[in-house]
């Protein structure tokens, strides 16, 4: 009798595909969040890259937001800065924003430079302690300032 119950153990079928949903689903669903948060890091990178990139735009242009009674102003470069990335529903503090009305960029002088470092707090810190501080992400931009 002992001998039919275990050749109908391993005939049985029933709730196979519970038990291999159950061992694969922690592994698929790792793998689909981390493509997400890989893509939400991807998406933060580009925006942080657009706000820098408008940033030196407007100091080297001289646009007015970026100017204080007429020259070269390095927090109302900020001030237009973060005004564009909350356009992309970022907040950046102004510590993480450096801008320089004139400087060298690539060996070549006459630019205007931005460079945000921006904390980018993922939401797997609890299953990845490694990440629990955040990984910084620096973006940098220049633009040449009109002389005129």
């Amino acid at each position: 009798m002992k001998i039919d119950l275990k050749r109908g153990l391993w005939r049985a079928v029933r709730g196979t595909a519970a038990i291999e949903f159950a061992v694969l689903a922690p592994a698929l669903l790792t793998v689909a969040y981390g493509v997400y948060e890989f893509g939400r890091m991807a998406w933060t990178l580009e925006a942080l890259q657009e706000s820098a990139t408008q940033g030196a735009r407007c100091a080297g242009i001289k646009q007015t937001s970026c100017e204080t009674g007429g020259a070269f102003s390095s927090s109302a470069t900020a001030t237009y800065i973060q005004g564009v990335a909350t356009g992309w529903g970022l907040t950046i503090p102004s510590a993480d924003i450096t801008a320089t009305g004139s400087t060298t960029c690539a060996g070549v002088s006459g630019f205007a430079q931005v460079q945000i470092s921006y904390v980018f707090n993922t939401t797997v810190a609890n299953l990845l302690p490694s990440l629990a501080n955040g990984a910084t992400l620096t973006v940098k931009s220049c633009y040449p300032v009109n002389s005129s």
